[in-house]
Parts: C-alpha cells; sequence; structure tokens
C-alpha cells in the first residue's frame, strides 16, 4: 500500500513545502520526536543482513510540529543528531535510545544566501560538521557557508566559481571533510556522471583552490550524500525513483582516483535498498564509530508530503 500511495504522490514531490512555512503557523511550546521502530524487510522482520550492512535498528520519525521533516543532511555525535532541512531548519534530537517522544530542537538558519523563511535561498542538502564549526551547502545559489555549530552565526561564506554552472535544482547535493582538510562537494546532477569539486581546503573562503572531478554513480541513480569512512575512502548514498518501484538506494564505497583534472571516482555497491527493505527518500548519511565498528545513519526527506516518511535507518558496514 506505502508504494501505491507513493505513485500517486510521485508528481507531487516537487510541490509540497513545509505547512509552518505555508501558513506561518506558531510552533509548539516545545517540539517532540517520537521514534516508531521499523523492520529492515517488511515482508520478513528477522532480517539483519542487507549486503555488507547489519541491521541495528530503524525508526520512523513523527513530530508534533510541522518543521521536523524534509531531512536532506544529517550529522550524528555523542548521541546527538543534527540534521538539516531543505526549507532551511536547523533540527537537534538525540538517537533512539529507548525514550519516545522526545525533545527536539527546531530552529532556522537566520543567515543564508537569501532571507530566511523561502525555501529557494535556504535550501540546504549537505552538511559537514568538525568541531565548533558546521558548512552548509546550499542548491539554487551553489554556495557553501561556515558558521558556528551551536547558534548558527555565519563565519565565511563563498559562491564556488567551480560550482557556478551547476544546475539550479541539483547542486552541492553531498560534501565530505577529508582527513587532511581537503573538502569534496558533489552536485547531484541529472543522470549520467555528477560533477564533483575537490577543494584545497575551506569551500566557504573565496579564492580556495579547486580541481574539477566527476562521479559515476550506478546506472540510473544520482549522488545524495557522502561521507568518509575511518579508512579514507568514501561512502556514497545514491538515490532513484521509478514509477513502479518507488524510492530506491544503492551504498557505494570509492577511493579517490589519482587527481588530475576531470578525474573519475568510480564506487563498488555494498548494499541495495529495494523489493522489500524499508525505504523511501534517502537523501542524508553519517559515520560514527561504536565499539570498533563503522556505524552508517541514514534518513529520508519525507518532502513534507504526507504520503512519505522520515525514516532514521542505523547500520554496522560490516
Amino acid at each position: 500500500m506505502r508504494f501505491v500511495l507513493l505513485l500517486v504522490a510521485l508528481p507531487l514531490l516537487a510541490t509540497f513545502a513545509p505547512p509552518a512555512l505555508q501558513q506561518r503557523e506558531p510552533p509548539p511550546a516545545v517540539t517532540l520526536v517520537r521514534f516508531t521502530p521499523v523492520a529492515l524487510d517488511e515482508e520478513a522482520p528477522a532480517v539483519k543482513r542487507l549486503g555488507r550492512l547489519t541491521y541495528l535498528g530503524g525508526w520512523a520519525l513523527t513530530s508534533n510540529d510541522a518543521r521536523l521533516g524534509g531531512i536532506s543532511a544529517l550529522h550524528v555525535e555523542a548521541g546527538e543528531a543534527l540534521a538539516l532541512s531543505d526549507a532551511g531548519w536547523r533540527i537537534r534530537f538525540p538517537v533512539p535510545a529507548g525514550r519516545s517522544p522526545a525533545r527536539a530542537e527546531v530552529a532556522m538558519v537566520e543567515e543564508g544566501p537569501g532571507p530566511p523563511g523561502d525555501k529557494i535561498y535556504r535550501d540546504v542538502e549537505s552538511l559537514v560538521v568538525e568541531g565548533d564549526q558546521a558548512w552548509l551547502g546550499y542548491e539554487q545559489s551553489n554556495e557553501v557557508w561556515r558558521y558556528g555549530r551551536r547558534g548558527f552565526e555565519r563565519r565565511s561564506s563563498a559562491a564556488p566559481p567551480a560550482m557556478r554552472e551547476w544546475s539550479d535544482n541539483a547542486g552541492p547535493e553531498a560534501m565530505v571533510r577529508l582527513v587532511d582538510g581537503r573538502f569534496l562537494v558533489f552536485a547531484e546532477g541529472n543522470g549520467g556522471d555528477s560533477e564533483a569539486v575537490l577543494f584545497a581546503g575551506d569551500p566557504a573562503v573565496r579564492g580556495t583552490p579547486a580541481l574539477r572531478l566527476r562521479y559515476r554513480p550506478p546506472a540510473g541513480y544520482r549522488v545524495t550524500d557522502a561521507a568518509a569512512l575511518p579508512d579514507g575512502r568514501l561512502i556514497l548514498l545514491n538515490r532513484r525513483v521509478a514509477l513502479f518501484e518507488g524510492f530506491t538506494a544503492r551504498l557505494t564505497v570509492a577511493a579517490l582516483p589519482r587527481l588530475a583534472d576531470r578525474a573519475l571516482i568510480t564506487g563498488r555497491e555494498v548494499a541495495a535498498f529495494d523489493g522489500a527493505v524499508t525505504r523511501d527518500n534517502f537523501e542524508a548519511l553519517s559515520v560514527t564509530r561504536e565499539s570498533g565498528r563503522t556505524i552508517l545513519w541514514i534518513a529520508s526527506d519525507d518532502n513534507y508530503n504526507p504520503f512519505q516518511r522520515t525514516l532514521l535507518m542505523k547500520f554496522a558496514l560490516e
């Protein structure tokens, strides 16, 4: 039934805007988030393996606050999730640990490419957090902004020339900070190879040297997020939407190629989200470590659409 509803909703995905923006509804005094457990495989709840992943848990998130949704970027650290929506809301909540409901914090990223409250100017699609700083990649304007991590006060911003020609709705979809301080930013693209830019340093500083690269996603897919693995390789989240399958996703692992202009990044598939596997519009990925294991957190963007869900899923990469 979920896929039947999704098929009805597909033509409307681009038209929904957050209700709190449409109607200027006052937010609740206290924002609560509820975590409803979901199985990895809806037809076989005992299944815990998906490719090279071991399923550690998953939840559908609901809230009394209409702003909590639209998740397009995610950072998990020390038991807290920081999510950014494609309408500019920054959302903090504890990772599920038996407490439901739990308190959450939702606030607008006040400083950005244009006035707050307009989705076009606050379309955040990518996030990097390091220390007390956070970098946001803005679609539409193709800009990168650096903020203080807690209050999100602006520290620096730039519109890199290497990203200037990226189309309005396929801009900086994924961003990774490498261990040596370089940044890799991926365009979502429009099918086929995606543009990518490797920055020698901070992409939110004007004039940072940059090298143009390419990324080849699985056929028919587009990159929606990426992160660095502890061994220095990249893990990339790729999504496709099709009429009869709905949303499917592929996780790939890739190493940086020998660096040269237009060098191609290619990945090896480690997991496929299709068939009876629980899935939605997966757009957000975060990597953590627990007891020596590499942990992947994956979240979905519900497009503020009642036919979709905000999912948060936790895996160990074996």
